[in-house]
């Protein structure tokens, strides 16, 4: 199996633990030479936190674990582009990759509504990898939404 797919799959499943807990299915984690250095779906409902996104869950545990805030040399699997405040959680952390799975046309901010991490303006530059397990990604969101519909 492809190595990113293998990393998306392990996000995947943390978006299936959010859905479990009536958040919004997002899952997240970061890797750093082929391990992973941390893991963290959306909790923003249950903690009463509007930046628990899991990217910023995702990071916050990673800095622990590396003790230092700074993330450089890691990449970021998450099962959803990035929005705004997710995207320049990488660039102040200095991630070096970001691999996602489906677009966001209304929040996105690495492809769809915004570039952020391709504004030459910025002192950080991430990698991207767009589409990974694109169609699994989008369909367990699609999935929680048609469900909270009925």
């Amino acid at each position: 199996m492809d190595r990113d797919e293998h990393f998306m799959r392990l996000a995947l499943a943390e978006a299936q633990k959010a859905m479990k807990a009536g958040e919004v299915p997002v899952g997240a984690v970061v890797v750093r030479g082929g391990e992973v250095i941390a893991a963290a779906h959306n909790e923003p409902v249950g903690r009463r936190d509007p930046s628990a996104h899991a990217e910023i869950v995702a990071l916050r545990r990673a800095a622990a674990a590396e003790g230092n805030y700074r993330l450089a040399g890691t990449t970021l699997y998450a099962t959803i582009e990035p929005c705004l405040m997710c995207a320049g959680a990488l660039i102040h952390a200095r991630v070096s990759r970001l691999v996602f799975g489906a677009t966001d046309p209304k929040g996105g901010a690495v492809v769809s509504l915004y570039r952020v991490l391709e504004d030459d303006r910025l002192n950080h530059r991430t990698d991207v990898t767009a589409g990974v397990l694109a169609a699994e990604c989008s369909e367990i969101l699609s999935r929680f939404f048609r469900e909270k519909r009925l």
